[in-house]
């Protein structure tokens, strides 16, 4: 789909000669003020939280400051293209949407309305490993559009396998190993409200609807009952009872499946033992491209190389892992000096509109991933929010681009900013 920014502009205020409102906010902090009113207490604080202080991602943040768009005139940017390469796939625009599990959290249909939105424009979608509903469900809503899978490393390799095959099967382009989240970081928000989705079986769809889960389960030991029942905990177990794929609530119940997949999924979750040498297992059960997410120190970067990964995502998990970590933006010059163009180098946790894509690809990213935003337009009006959110932020983008002087995205770089060289 070709991205027309000026008849996106143009639209919203003829709407809005009408009487029309844009479906969602425009403006970011109102997209999460809105969004929050609408969201119940626990999801907007698994959504919006980081970790401890919330430091790194106020620091995400803060860094674009940072560095300055110089607007270059007279260049002639009356044709634009927001076109890319990557992975040897020509994509429509530098924008992909980076995993976020829980989505049924709020939205009934989650995953899927968000794959279909980025179906819509051709964006791709990185299918999360904590989904609310199957890959598989996904991949049929999506058509032949783009989708890649992201990977959290099990500790039972079968899993790791058997989820690798079905991305493949599914479509998946491309496998998304999440290193930073082998243990959950200190979710102050979380841990305030003492709530955990997963304890209650949302966000584990890809867990519940994989052969060797069930078959995990099938050797998993019941838990001794601890503690004793209150309302809370059979309220509890109501949700669990309910999100368990399936139909009829006593024979689920009965059968002792849902209290399984949770303690199964807690049990084979993430390896903390996992190293670089694992990655040689993940190459020998896939010939997909192997990217690594949480990338933020350069000697790291070259480690991915020397390793033969095809990919990196510098990321820090949007602030939830480590409180008072390097911001995403802060690294990628010395990363992206690393790699010389040698590996695809993406940038997440931060970005909130045009002038962030741009400054992150002038410092060398070859495209972006938007995180929270969309998952605030999904629970203000689900699938049309989202693809209304993606619309903004692709018409800012390219209004961006085009009154900075540059009429392609390989014209942006370091000359575009101020701040943008090396200090």
């Amino acid at each position: 789909m070709k991205i027309a920014a000026l008849e996106r502009q143009r639209n919203i205020y003829l709407e809005g000669f009408r009487g029309e409102k844009p479906l969602v906010p425009i403006d970011m902090k109102a997209l999460e003020q809105a969004a929050q009113k609408c969201m119940s207490t626990q999801a907007f604080a698994y959504i919006a939280g980081g970790a401890g202080i919330e430091s790194t991602l106020q620091r995400n943040r803060a860094v674009f400051d940072n560095y300055a768009i110089i607007p270059r005139m007279l260049k002639n940017v009356g044709d634009r293209s927001l076109e890319i390469n990557l992975f040897n796939k020509a994509l429509p625009s530098p924008f992909l949407l980076s995993p976020i599990g829980v989505l049924e959290m709020v939205n009934k249909e989650a995953d899927k309305a968000v794959a279909r939105a980025a179906s819509s424009l051709g964006i791709p979608y990185i299918f999360s490993n904590q989904a609310s509903v199957p890959m598989e469900v996904c991949a049929d809503a999506m058509g032949n559009s783009p989708r890649w899978f992201q990977l959290y490393w099990s500790k039972s390799k079968d899993l790791v396998t058997s989820f690798v095959q079905r991305a493949e099967k599914s479509g998946c382009e491309a496998i998304v190993v999440t290193l930073d989240t082998t243990m959950l970081g200190w979710r102050t928000r979380d841990l305030s409200l003492a709530y955990l989705p997963f304890l209650e079986g949302k966000g584990i769809a890809q867990y519940t609807s994989d052969p060797v889960f069930q078959k995990l389960m099938d050797e998993a030991v019941a838990p001794a009952r601890q503690g004793s029942i209150t309302w809370q905990t059979l309220r509890g177990l109501i949700q669990l009872v309910n999100n368990y794929p399936g139909t009829g609530f006593l024979r689920k119940l009965r059968s002792g499946r849902p209290l399984k997949a949770v303690q199964t999924f807690t049990n084979t979750y993430t390896n903390p033992y996992t190293t670089w040498e694992d990655l040689a297992y993940l190459r020998s059960v896939t010939k997909l491209p192997i990217i690594l997410k949480g990338i933020l120190h350069p000697a790291d970067a070259q480690k991915a190389l020397d390793y033969g990964v095809d990919g990196l995502i510098v990321s820090n998990h949007g602030g939830r892992q480590v409180d008072g970590s390097v911001s995403t933006l802060e690294m990628l010059p010395a990363i992206t000096k690393v790699i010389n163009k040698r590996i695809p180098v993406l940038l997440d946790s931060g970005i909130r509109g045009g002038a962030d894509a741009f400054k992150a690809i002038a410092l060398g990213a070859d495209a972006v991933c938007i995180g929270r935003p969309y998952v605030y337009a999904l629970a203000l009006a689900g699938e049309a929010g989202v693809r209304e959110l993606l619309l903004n932020i692709l018409a800012d983008f390219e209004l961006t681009m085009g009154l900075s002087g540059c009429k392609s995205v390989n014209e942006i770089n370091t000359d575009c900013l101020l701040n943008g060289g090396e200090k």
